[in-house]
Order: C-alpha cells, then sequence, then structure tokens
C-alpha cells in the first residue's frame, strides 16, 4: 500500500466537515475544493487568482507544481462570471492547459464566494 501523506491548509471548514486541503499518494496529489479564503468579497478575476494561489502553495508542500496539474474543476455561483475567471484560470495555466471543467452551482460554502477550484497533478517522480 503506498504511502497517504495529508496536507492542511487554513479553510476554516476542515475540521468541521474532516478533510485535508491536499493529500498526496505515490506520485499524485489531489487537492480539495478550494475557495477564496482571505479575498472572499474581491472580483471573481482577483478571487480565482488567490484560490489558485493557495492551490499553488499546497502543491509545493506536497512536491508538486502547478506543470505537474492534469485535471482541475471550476466552480462557479454564477454564469456571467466563467469568462473572467477563465482567463484568471488561464494566466496560470496556458502552457500546462491541464484536462478542466467549469460548472455553474447554486452556491459555495461561502456565500461571497463565487468560485471554487479542485486540482489533481501526477508527479514524473514517485
Amino acid at each position: 500500500m503506498q504511502e497517504r501523506t495529508k496536507f492542511a491548509g487554513t479553510s476554516p471548514y476542515e475540521p468541521i466537515i474532516g478533510f485535508s486541503r491536499a493529500v498526496r499518494v505515490g506520485n499524485t496529489v489531489h487537492v480539495s475544493g478550494t475557495g477564496p479564503v482571505g479575498a472572499d468579497d474581491a472580483d471573481p478575476a482577483t478571487q480565482t487568482r488567490h484560490t489558485l494561489g493557495i492551490i499553488r502553495d499546497v502543491l509545493e508542500r506536497a512536491g508538486a507544481r502547478l506543470e505537474d496539474v492534469v485535471r482541475t474543476r471550476i466552480y462557479l455561483t454564477r454564469v456571467e462570471d466563467w469568462e473572467e475567471v477563465g482567463r484568471a484560470h488561464g494566466e496560470f495555466f496556458s502552457t500546462i492547459r491541464p484536462a478542466a471543467t467549469m460548472v455553474v452551482v447554486a452556491q459555495l460554502l461561502n456565500p461571497a464566494w463565487r468560485v471554487e477550484i479542485e486540482a489533481d497533478a501526477v508527479l514524473d517522480r514517485a
């Protein structure tokens, strides 16, 4: 069985729900749905950049980089934000180009959040 390493974040929901910001198993890192904690009231592009910064930081703690990301899932609360959020996502992933999904949902845990993002990374090294 491969070693499982958990990485905590700063979300106030982690201890309540019982989840880790990221989990690494072997050469894969799975990053939980991540919201713009600390940029709650910012515009959608800023929330996206902030969220991807949180994701980048936990990936690095897990031994991965943005370049290792193979999939992202983007949850929006307003369909009209798709292009602004998509452009901010592209600032981080324009040359990496992971498989990506963008879905509109009714609401996120924090009603001020307009975006939440998940990411999966696969490392070339174990």
